[in-house]
């Protein structure tokens, strides 16, 4: 760790002289390395911080815990990453077992906070016992606590003027589930850029690249020339579709996918996606987050991040016939 036997002393003895990001260190790596801290130095609670993933298959969420890993262990606190599988341990197992280690706070970064009609009720577990909470993009209403979000409406009307711009009239949507907020939110600001939005060109999927196959091989079935997914993978699985029934991208069917998760620009042809700021909404989490720790009490409002299109090779002029 690079710090002298004198200093650990120190900190241990709670002995001034030690500057608090030194001092942090030593506490975090006595938590790593498994050793109890002295009684007087535990506090209420350990610092750890638990990070809890929907996947780690869709490249966003890696990004997503890099950053938000990154900055706590800036502040002295230890992630603890939590990754559901199908079949596995639940988010609310997860919730569970965070609290039995005492955790100083909780990032949730998607999830079943995104979800309408999805169980709750491990998030009010967390508010009755006053665990600082960070919810990371467009959580249903009412679950009080604070939350950073990419800017589901603007991403929408970035991505939806791009294809118009390109003369594309019968423009499509591959969405997540319909209880779904970021989704909810994409196809309310669709409609409102859109005028008119048939409902035949709205299609919903899981979020796997196969879901986007399935969604875009129905919405390229009804005619649609330009598809506006929901997440990077379902734009993948957008553009195999239009290959699968023998149609090129992008000279037959233009394709935006939504995050600019990695290697999107080393994709065939690269992707156009609208990209989210992971770095500055990571660390706004986690300032977020340290704050309450620190015994502040933060608003449960809503921090929107403007995201950024991302104009690559998977878009272009619509077919004139």
């Amino acid at each position: 760790m690079g710090v002298s036997e004198a200093t650990v002393s120190r900190v241990l003895n709670g002995k001034p002289g030690v500057s608090e990001a030194t001092r942090q260190a030593v506490l975090s790596a006595l938590d790593v390395l498994g050793y109890e801290r002295p009684t007087q130095l535990r506090g209420d609670r350990a610092r750890l911080v638990g990070l809890v993933l929907p996947e780690l298959q869709n490249p966003i969420f890696p990004a997503f815990a890099e950053v938000i890993g990154g900055a706590l262990a800036q502040l002295g606190l230890t992630p603890v990453l939590c990754t559901q599988t199908k079949g596995g341990v639940s988010e609310a197992d997860y919730v569970d077992l965070l609290l039995q280690q005492q955790v100083s706070g909780v990032v949730f970064a998607g999830g079943l906070f995104a979800q309408a009609d999805a169980a709750h009720e491990h998030y009010r577990l967390l508010a009755r016992r006053n665990i600082p909470v960070v919810l990371l993009n467009a959580a249903i209403e009412h679950l009080g606590f604070p939350g950073v979000s990419c800017d589901d409406a603007v991403a929408m009307e970035q991505a939806w003027r791009h294809l118009a711009s390109l003369g594309h009239e019968r423009i499509g949507l591959v969405l997540g589930p319909g209880d779904h907020m970021p989704s909810a939110r994409k196809l309310a600001a669709a409609r409102a850029v859109a005028g008119d939005l048939p409902e035949e060109f709205v299609a919903r999927a899981i979020f796997s690249i196969e879901g986007g196959h399935a969604a875009a091989s129905r919405l390229i079935d009804r005619g649609v020339t330009g598809i506006i997914c929901a997440s990077d993978p379902l734009a993948l699985g957008a553009i195999r579709a239009a290959r699968r029934k023998g149609l090129g991208v992008p000279s037959r069917v233009s394709v935006v996918g939504y995050d600019d998760s990695a290697f999107m620009n080393c994709t065939e042809p690269p992707l156009t996606t609208v990209r989210q700021p992971i770095e500055a909404m990571g660390r706004a989490a986690v300032e977020l987050l340290n704050t309450q720790i620190g015994g502040v009490s933060v608003p449960a409002e809503e921090l929107l991040f403007e995201p950024e299109l991302v104009v690559r090779g998977s878009t272009a002029q619509a077919p004139r016939d």
